[in-house]
């Protein structure tokens, strides 16, 4: 194996990172990792480190997990990838099935693909093409929200709220309707309603400003999109409770198409294995990715339901056949192993002893409140955000280009955990796999952190 400086330099040379500057990539140094151990990654010189991020919100129960390393080895014994444009394979037709099983009550079919942005994209095609097919042509609109992201390709864009990311690609963009949500932590909101989950107010102003949108648009929305519970990189902001069963009765009413982002929610994360659960919604579209395939290998599936899928049906010569496709969908290794993440679940009853750790992970995180900088904690599951304010007295964030987010990253990095911000919100995503022990290793680290860097100190 190539040393570390050589890997280093390579890296520098060849490479250019997501979301990443890079200007800044190329003074600093580089943490090169070279295996997984449970909840831990290690790099090329022995150090450890929690995975405090689940390898970007994706790993569930840990690195390098023996049955699930079995399960992708005896499929690789039999076939890597085999094509399902006209033709299919053993696993792709078992997680078919066992997908349809475990999500909502109605969502009968399931469209692979690669990862979250790709099964957003199959969502709103598949919206958009239903309606065409329905005679209803003129429904071209899709209401989304602030702070809402979906993905980085064109149509995913085309329907996330966060400036920063999308305002650079606008004049490529389709239209669509952008609803204002409320925010989590503002001068006007009531902090006491929003840490509890109430927020009442909050969520009516949220449903009436989606109805106004639905009243001046009638006839022309497509569907409602949204991440359901948890708005992730645009803060882990959380919805009001009860606000996804009243927009899925809202959408009813005005007969539009609801679609749920359950790509970051989903398997686990929230508590149940989709964050739609807690409000008894079934959406008409589902998206999943990341947690699919346990973090191991690029997956993603977007499920509907019977209505949709026969709106599709007819004659060859009708065109109706719905032309999307990816090289490498519902691929064999990657289905084996989200087959394998399911089982696991199952054998493990992982979702019951998941409420230990999230009851712990709740009551650790009031703690964070004893720092001055610490203005907001929320928390949804075994997902959390805790935002740094300059002033939480006079609700002053700290400046963008003091980077306060990502140096308390680094101070956490130096201390044995891996993490990554978004802005000032420092984002707590461990593997559900967790023990109460390394999350409370993740969670000291993390509070010392914060602590150092807003003081404005060195160990």
């Amino acid at each position: 194996m190539l040393d570390k400086e050589t890997l280093v330099a390579y890296d520098k040379r060849y490479l250019w990172h997501p979301f990443t500057q890079m200007q800044d990539w190329m003074t600093e140094d580089v943490v090169v990792i070279e295996r997984g151990e449970g909840c831990y990654l290690v790099d090329i010189s022995g150090n450890r480190y929690i995975d405090g991020m689940a390898s970007m919100w994706t790993n569930v129960h840990g690195h390098n997990h023996p049955e699930i390393n079995a399960a992708l080895k005896t499929q690789l014994d039999k076939v890597a990838h085999t094509t399902l444009l006209g033709y299919s394979n053993i696993p792709a037709i078992q997680l078919a099935q066992k997908l349809v099983e475990i999500t909502p009550v109605g969502l009968n079919k399931v469209f692979y693909s690669d990862n979250g942005s790709t099964a957003v994209e199959i969502a709103l095609k598949m919206a958009y093409q239903y309606w065409q097919h329905t005679g209803e042509s003129q429904r071209e609109l899709f209401i989304h929200f602030d702070n809402a992201y979906h993905g980085d390709t064109i149509g995913a864009m085309s329907v996330g709220g966060i400036n920063s990311f999308h305002n650079t690609f606008d004049s490529l963009l389709f239209r669509g309707v952008r609803v204002s949500a409320p925010e989590t932590y503002r001068p006007d909101r009531d902090r006491d309603a929003s840490r509890n989950g109430s927020g009442a107010a909050l969520k009516t102003r949220w449903l009436n400003a989606v109805e106004a949108a639905l009243s001046a648009n009638a006839g022309r929305i497509a569907g409602i999109i949204l991440e359901p519970l948890i708005q992730g990189a645009g803060g882990m902001l959380m919805a009001p409770r009860g606000f996804l069963k009243e927009l899925s009765a809202l959408a009813k009413r005005w007969e539009v198409l609801l679609i749920v982002d359950e790509v970051m929610t989903g398997f686990g994360r929230t508590g149940k294995m989709w964050a739609c659960e807690h409000e008894n919604v079934t959406p008409d579209i589902l998206c999943t990715a990341k947690g699919l395939a346990a973090g191991y290998l690029p997956l993603a599936a977007t499920l509907t339901t019977d209505n949709i899928y026969n709106a599709f049906l007819g004659d060859y010569k009708d065109l109706k056949t719905f032309f999307h496709g990816h090289t490498f969908t519902g691929n064999p290794l990657a289905c084996a192993v989200a087959l394998e993440n399911i089982a696991i679940f199952e054998r493990e009853n992982l979702l019951s002893e998941l409420q230990l750790k999230i009851e712990h992970f709740k009551n650790r995180l009031q703690d964070f409140y004893a720092l001055p900088h610490v203005g907001d904690v929320r928390m949804c599951g075994l997902a959390a955000g805790v935002e740094l304010m300059k002033d939480r007295e006079t609700d002053t964030p700290y400046p963008f280009e003091e980077k306060v987010g990502i140096r308390v990253c680094k101070a956490a990095l130096s201390r044995g955990a891996m993490l990554r911000p978004l802005v000032n919100t420092i984002v707590l995503m461990p593997p559900l796999g967790i023990s109460i022990v390394e999350l409370d290793s993740l969670l000291d680290i993390v509070y010392s952190s914060i602590e150092v860097i807003t003081k404005n100190r060195e160990d």
